[in-house]
């Protein structure tokens, strides 16, 4: 997968289609959420989290979702796992992550999940979703007006 640099700029030249198709065109899809999801066993797509764009072929989508406060179960070796999903939970995962304990204590923390792919043309759904292992203490992604979730999708340049 290289990367093709615009390395043509001349002073004075015409500025091309083909050189502006070589830098990034920046956010294509958004999500945001502020309203708090309590975490069960099953995977399942969080409130707010999802997003829906045309996707142009031989690019490079760099797909960011940002939890600002996970709660942890606080059963003994628990974890809360966050999940990006084409189309639906059924579909292809794309990444994941979590924030575990050790103790049977809950904890507190922030996760960010990130993945670079390129998609085939057309209409991309993106999911994000989140389980945990035990709802002893009830686990929560907490979310407000100042720690918003999101879901980010973003046109890096070409593949």
């Amino acid at each position: 997968m290289a990367i093709s640099p615009n390395v043509t700029f001349v002073s004075g030249a015409v500025f091309t289609a083909t050189q502006a198709n070589q830098f990034p065109f920046g956010i294509v899809a958004k999500a945001t959420s502020t309203t708090n999801y309590t975490l069960t066993t099953t995977m399942t797509a969080t409130t707010g989290m999802s997003v829906t764009w045309t996707a142009i072929a031989n690019r490079n989508y760099k797909i960011t979702y940002y939890e600002p406060i996970v709660e942890t179960t606080s059963a003994a070796s628990g974890q809360t796992n966050l999940k990006i999903f084409q189309t639906n939970t059924a579909g292809n995962q794309i990444t994941s992550t979590f924030l575990g304990n050790s103790a049977a204590v809950k904890i507190l923390g922030t996760i960010n999940a990130v993945s670079v792919n390129a998609f085939s043309a057309g209409s991309v759904t993106i999911i994000g979703a989140a389980n945990t292992t035990s709802i002893t203490g009830t686990p929560l992604l907490q979310r407000n007006l100042f720690f918003t979730s999101l879901l980010l999708v973003e046109d890096m340049g070409p593949a």
